[in-house]
């Protein structure tokens, strides 16, 4: 019961978090709004919640990185492949190696593969935090896709890395050369594994589908089930769960490209899926806040014993971090325009705002508090894992005081900038538009004569085909118009979207009024009122 209750409180501070910050006059990160939440639950509700590491990283991990190799759009994954692997691979090594220097160097008492599994953990950025701290100054589509890339491979890189210190802190012993054989095998296998895993369970589910059709809510839940199966099965074979998630969510995009699901199935989906992000990054940052005041309590500090030692340690680190990654950055651009020169394309032109952009945007979150919490308890020989309060807490203060500096510096940074890109991407959509609706156009035509085919009311036919297709031109003289007709276009589309919006609101009222007074089955009102909502959506509201 107390887990029940446990859970349903965690729950409800996110839920609450997620309406202060609408509310909230003053835009607030959200994160850092659970953070707060959850210290209060600690402080004033006496709120406890005993973590166990193994369990922590199960529950919450897998869906996260799933999701994100699921969403991910791989042609900018592929196209800006070196710059992304730079980042998440070649930026998370040299921050492991600098950072954990520079931690042991700083606190000679914390042992330095303790140091480096601190570093490993701090590497990871966390592209929720940032979308959430530039929420009001849109992050341009290019540069988030890079960073939603290098978060998706250095969480995996980065976690990886964690757990080769921790094994070195254990044992006493590291090779470098032994590492690296066995980061290849556990990179390798967990990739395998999660692909295969993946690649199985859609074929199968897709003859299923065949022979028994299609079920939203079943779909759903195979979908939910994937990233802990590719886990589970990746540990059990002593590969990398991690890596496995993250290549069932690669694979499961691909599979729903071929395999199309309906558009219900989809719907309900991503709407269950949102909901998980929320809920499980919710809680991350819930329990950081309400894990917080008891690792700030029996945190081991500074042998002088000034607390605020412990405030400069955590600046210090969140310095070196910022310098390292604007190094790592702007080496890695000028790379890249060396490889353009070689090429022969032109030169690109990036402002220091870009790097800049790029750095602050190094913001920890979730991936950072997950990795540090299942640290160790204890040695082999049972003795405490030496240091663990002090790492957490560092941890946290990092993901603190980077979250308020990316959220007060991050915006003025980000506003107005534009990188080039952006117009090719707008061509393309455009392009994409036309050729669907003319598409669309034929297969009408198509389906027309075939309908009519044999009816001596072909005309009855022909006048839904033009009713059916009116949209569709519609949409095509108004990608050929002048500047100032296509304005105008957009004004009536406007006038037109706003009255068909009050007309299915009229629609909607309606039928709660009927379902109110009796006069209609929940059936036939469900059926309706999907109807109205899959129309609505339409509009992008």
């Amino acid at each position: 019961m107390e887990v029940v209750e446990m859970v349903l409180a965690l729950l409800l501070a996110v839920a609450a978090s997620g309406f202060v910050d609408r509310l909230s006059p003053v835009p607030l990160p959200l994160p850092i709004l659970q953070i707060g939440l959850g210290a209060l639950l600690s402080y004033a509700g006496g709120f406890q919640v005993e973590l166990h590491p193994q369990v922590f990283f199960l529950v919450f991990l897998p869906p996260l990185l799933f999701l994100d190799g699921w969403r991910i759009p791989k042609r900018g994954l592929f196209r800006d492949g070196w710059t992304i692997a730079e980042l998440a691979l070649g930026l998370v090594l040299f921050t492991v190696l600098g950072v954990g220097f520079f931690i042991h160097w700083m606190i000679p008492e914390m042992p330095l593969a303790v140091a480096f599994a601190l570093a490993a953990v701090l590497s990871p950025t966390d592209p929720i935090a940032v979308s959430a701290v530039a929420a009001r100054v849109p992050i341009p589509h290019r540069l988030m896709r890079i960073l939603e890339g290098e978060s998706l491979l250095n969480d995996a890189s980065g976690l990886v890395c964690l757990r080769f210190a921790v094994a070195a802190a254990l044992t006493g012993s590291f090779s470098m050369s032994d590492a690296a054989l066995t980061f290849l095998q556990l990179a390798a296998g967990g990739i395998a594994i999660g692909m295969a895993l993946t690649w199985a369970v859609m074929r199968v589910l897709g003859r299923l589908v065949r022979h028994v059709g299609e079920d939203p809510a079943l779909q759903t839940l195979v979908s939910l089930l994937i990233p802990f199966g590719a886990y589970l099965a990746a540990e059990h074979f002593n590969f990398s769960g991690i890596l496995a998630a993250v290549a069932a969510g690669i694979i499961m995009n691909y599979a729903e490209i071929f395999g199309q699901p309906q558009a219900a199935t989809r719907i309900r989906r991503n709407a269950v899926w949102d909901m998980v992000q929320f809920a499980a990054s919710g809680i991350i940052f819930v329990l950081l806040g309400e894990q917080l005041p008891r690792i700030l309590a029996g945190v081991a500090g500074p042998k002088d014993g000034s607390a605020w030692m412990l405030a400069v340690y955590v600046l210090a680190i969140v310095v070196v971090l910022a310098l390292l990654r604007l190094g790592w950055v702007w080496t890695s651009l000028q790379f890249t325009l060396y490889r353009a020169l070689l090429k022969g394309g032109p030169r690109p032109r990036v402002g220091w705002r870009v790097l800049v952009a790029t750095s602050l945007a190094g913001v920890r979150g979730a991936v950072t508090l997950a990795g540090v919490l299942t640290l160790p308890l204890v040695m082999e020989d049972g003795s405490p894992f030496p240091a663990r309060d002090l790492a957490i807490f560092l941890a946290m203060g990092v993901i603190l005081v980077s979250l308020v500096v990316a959220s007060v510096l991050l915006p003025p940074v980000l506003r107005g900038l534009q990188l080039l890109p952006e117009d090719a991407q707008e061509r393309e959509e455009n392009e994409a538009r036309r050729a669907a609706t003319e598409a669309a156009l034929k297969a009408i035509q198509r389906m027309q004569h075939q309908m009519a085919a044999g009816h001596a009311d072909a005309e009855l036919y022909a006048e839904a085909a033009t009713l059916s297709m009116e949209p569709y031109r519609h949409r095509l003289d108004g990608a050929q118009l002048s500047e100032e007709e296509a304005e105008r276009h957009r004004r009536i589309a406007g006038a037109e979207r706003e009255l068909r919006l009050a007309g299915l609101k009229a629609e909607r009222e309606t039928l709660f009024h009927l379902r109110r007074i009796r006069q209609i089955e929940d059936g036939t009102f469900s059926r309706l009122l999907r109807e109205i909502d899959l129309a609505e959506a339409s509009y992008g509201t």
